[in-house]
């Protein structure tokens, strides 16, 4: 029985594998959030600050954390104290109470820089972050890191896809970021079966990954995920592009060139 802690329970994905995870024979879950929820075993918790939450590592065999300010647009005020601060103490109470495995929810803001370049997107290409939220992630995998080999924490980073919370979840124009944002899709079925791999993998002291569905024409390469935790994506959705989304994205990449970085994070939505 793998006993695990999801973080954000109450939240959008948190939710979601929370309830996946309580109908599962192999795991036994229970749910830590900010804010409070209808169901018992999802309890309130800052991990900005300590407190009666800790407790509730005792025991546990993985954590699962997809808590903090999850908005592109976060302040650095949010990103440090929701995504960075809270993350480091967390990481630093789950040694603390002898977990064996921490996951990561990391992001593709990570490499939001790079959205109207062509490089294939692997999780050892180099950093491009343009906003806090994504520094913030940065900060969270090295974070990971720095557990694993200094104190022998088995930590998994996942770069999670666009699993949306309107449209139930379907692919298609209404997503905002044209190619970029339709390309990283990731299914609710894709999504629930990355976690419980990764949460559920043998023999991996730190790893990053990347983790979205099989959406053909894609940049981001998730063969690694296949080959080191045994994620067998079941989904997959080709980019719907009119016209002017064509135009538009050629249009940024050649402004892309000349000034990198400026492109990405003034116009989001493009």
């Amino acid at each position: 029985m793998n006993r695990v802690v999801v973080t954000g329970a109450a939240g959008h994905l948190g939710r979601k594998l929370f309830d996946f995870l309580e109908q599962s024979d192999n795991h036994e879950v229970r749910g830590l959030d900010v804010r409070s929820s209808d169901h018992p075993d999802i309890h309130v918790a800052d991990f900005f600050e300590d407190g009666a939450w800790v407790e509730h590592l005792k025991n546990t065999d993985t954590v699962v954390h997809l808590a903090g300010d999850r908005d592109p647009t976060a302040s650095w005020e949010s990103a440090i104290r929701n995504n960075m601060d809270a993350t480091l103490n967390l990481y630093h109470h789950a040694v603390q109470m002898g977990v064996k495995r921490f996951v990561f929810a990391s992001s593709n803001w990570l490499h939001g820089g790079r959205r109207f370049e062509s490089d294939q997107l692997t999780t050892s290409l180099a950093p491009h972050p343009v906003n806090a939220y994504g520094m913030s992630k940065l900060f969270g995998e090295r974070t990971g890191a720095y557990f694993s080999s200094q104190h022998g924490l088995s930590v998994i980073c996942l770069r999670i896809g666009w699993t949306q919370w309107t449209h139930e979840n379907i692919p298609g124009r209404h997503m905002a970021m044209g190619r970029w944002g339709q390309e990283m899709w990731l299914s609710d079925r894709d999504f629930l079966n990355g976690m419980q791999c990764a949460i559920d993998a043998n023999n991996i002291s730190f790893n990053i990954l990347n983790l979205m569905s099989q959406n053909p024409g894609m940049r981001w390469d998730i063969e690694s995920t296949k080959k080191i935790i045994g994620y067998a994506p079941q989904d997959g959705h080709v980019a719907d592009l009119n016209a002017f989304i064509k135009l538009r994205s050629g249009v940024m990449k050649i402004f892309t060139k000349t000034l990198p970085g400026f492109i990405a994070s003034s116009f989001p939505d493009w």
